[in-house]
């Protein structure tokens, strides 16, 4: 991992930098934190630490994954096949809408209880809220904002529910962005997504090394 000199901190001195990072995947990789934002801040506020600058979400994340596979290899295995087989299962159903699966499901981060958030390409959000309503499935109306340049956002629709154990989010953008990914959140570049067969991909490739 990259180490940066945090001043205030002594000349030469990266620990306080490197104890905020693993602190704050540490957070993360035990539900602690609600996201990057909220890993520094708890991070920093337990080390007692006055660090600037505050480390990236790119450097955290990375931090997560090496926790992960050191400390929760085989719960993390199991929660991450779960989750994408319950994503699968709802791409299946949500087919008419292209699903997209993109976030920490994806990537492999996703901390114990993550939602599962897809995204769907419909002509209007209506009929998304119908298709759940005519397969009777409740959901929760919600907004989520999503940005495709640094300095502007987008709010697009979002419907919330429940599967079993687990919460999928589904964000409707307009079918002319299908192919038009929004930036990232962890590093500011255009999203990863993955369609259904790459999720099978994903689960296949999980079972044969397992």
């Amino acid at each position: 991992m990259r180490r940066r000199r945090s001043p205030g901190n002594g000349a030469g001195d990266s620990r306080p930098y490197q104890q905020v990072v693993q602190e704050a995947a540490r957070l993360l990789a035990q539900g602690e934190a609600a996201g990057f934002d909220d890993a520094r801040r708890k991070a920093v506020a337990r080390l007692g630490v006055s660090l600037r600058p505050l480390p990236p979400n790119t450097e955290i994340e990375q931090a997560l994954l090496q926790y992960r596979a050191l400390f929760q290899a085989d719960d993390q295995a199991t929660q991450l096949r779960h989750l994408r087989q319950t994503a699968l299962h709802a791409m299946r159903l949500l087919a008419p809408f292209d699903p997209r699966l993109v976030g920490p499901v994806l990537a492999g981060t996703a901390p114990p209880h993550s939602p599962i958030h897809l995204h769907l390409f419909a002509d209007t959000p209506e009929s998304v809220a119908l298709f759940l309503l005519q397969h009777h499935i409740p959901c929760e109306h919600d907004e989520r904002r999503v940005r495709y340049t640094v300095d502007s956002w987008e709010a697009l629709p979002l419907y919330r529910f429940v599967a079993g154990d687990t919460t999928l989010e589904l964000t409707v953008f307009p079918l002319q962005k299908l192919r038009l990914r929004p930036l990232s959140p962890v590093d500011s570049r255009p999203m990863p997504r993955a369609d259904a067969t790459a999720v099978e991909h994903l689960l296949d490739a999980a079972a044969s090394t397992s």
